[in-house]
Formats: C-alpha cells, sequence, structure tokens
C-alpha cells in the first residue's frame, strides 16, 4: 500500500460525504443569523424587556421601603 493511497482515499470520502453536508450546513447557519428575530420572538423579547423594566420599578420601592423603615440595611448585606 502506497503513502498516497493512504491519503488519498480519506481525502475523497471526505470531499464526498463530508465536504457537501458542512457547506450546507454553514449556509443554512448564515441564512438563519441574515434572517434576524421572527415575530414570535420579537413579541416575547419585549415582553421580557416589558418585565424587567416591571421588576426594576419593583425593586426601586423596595429598596425606597427598606431605607425608610432600616437605613444601614445595605451595609449588613453586602
Amino acid at each position: 500500500m502506497d503513502i498516497h493511497e493512504l491519503i488519498f482515499v480519506p481525502l475523497i470520502l471526505f470531499m464526498i460525504f463530508v465536504a457537501p453536508i458542512w457547506v450546507i450546513m454553514h449556509y443554512r447557519s448564515k441564512n438563519k443569523i441574515g434572517q434576524g428575530l421572527s415575530d414570535q420572538e420579537l413579541l416575547q423579547l419585549n415582553d421580557l424587556a416589558h418585565r424587567a423594566e416591571k421588576m426594576t420599578d419593583r425593586i426601586k420601592t423596595l429598596e425606597a421601603i427598606l431605607d425608610a423603615e432600616s437605613p444601614k440595611w445595605r451595609s449588613q448585606h453586602d
């Protein structure tokens, strides 16, 4: 068995089976990235952003209550 056969046969098998699948999957993922967010994903993102804003307001309110009732609470938990 020649050294060229040891290299040539796996290379041919790679080019026939692996390379085409690799190229197809690469361009399929590029296409998905280029499409951006779907309508459902955009709605979910907006909903999460709205929830985060509400949570921020609640945290600020809770901190204000704690500041009024126990001014040293921040130093106790840091």
